[in-house]
């Protein structure tokens, strides 16, 4: 399907902030936006409204929408959530997972690896998200479900951008390949352990994510 053209230009800002062009605490005007992108305001509202739910960007009372980028401990500290919680579906999933999702998420991640083989960033990251969220409604917990797709909405530019790192999308796809087969295999602590080292970041991840943020701001 194709994407929504504020999905698009979302991304186009989160690039912008990611690089450096809008820096932490500028305010993101519609109307320069929308010149930008050659667009009217309505998608530039709607993309800001995405990153706003992200959490990328604030929207203040009467004064607009800015930019906000999260310091160190607080990405470290979403992350280490984020990994728990996401074992937890691992392990959920293992045994109440369908052969219907099942056969889905290795559909996923054969797209997974057609977007790395064919080096499209945007591509693999797109099948990755779906990937995780599959996983989310298979555990069978609604309350659980909405919890990671809300982290998750908030650390999608960051982990977007891991997946930049020469050969971590390869990386990704394989470490799916194992988390399937111990899900398949029902083995929910195997599953739920690859899971958490899959989201974990971590001492070299952890500097390679923040070297990334900072060359990008410099």
């Amino acid at each position: 399907m194709e994407r929504k053209r504020a999905d698009l230009i979302a991304d186009a800002i989160e690039e912008l902030i990611l690089d450096g062009t809008f820096d932490d605490g500028d305010r993101l005007d519609e109307v320069q936006l929308a010149e930008r992108f050659n667009v009217s305001r309505t998608p530039i509202r709607e993309a800001l409204q995405r990153l706003i739910l992200s959490g990328l960007v604030e929207q203040l009372p009467r004064r607009g929408v800015f930019v906000r980028q999260p310091g160190p401990v607080e990405l470290i500290e979403m992350f280490e959530v984020m990994a728990e919680l996401e074992a937890v579906c691992a392990r959920l999933a293992a045994s109440r997972i369908s052969d219907t999702a099942l056969s889905e998420l290795r559909t996923i991640n054969e797209r997974c690896r057609a977007a790395t083989e064919a080096q499209d960033a945007d591509g693999n990251y797109d099948q990755n998200d779906l990937f995780h969220a599959t996983l989310y409604a298979q555990t069978g917990n609604a309350f659980l479900e909405q919890e990671c797709l809300r982290l998750q909405r908030r650390l999608r530019p960051f982990r977007r951008l891991q997946l930049r790192w020469r050969g971590r999308m390869a990386q990704s796809v394989a470490e799916h390949d194992a988390i399937l087969a111990a899900i398949e295999a029902g083995d929910g602590d195997q599953a739920g352990n690859l899971l958490r080292q899959h989201v974990t970041v971590q001492g070299e991840k952890f500097h390679r994510l923040m070297s990334s943020l900072k060359a990008a701001a410099e």
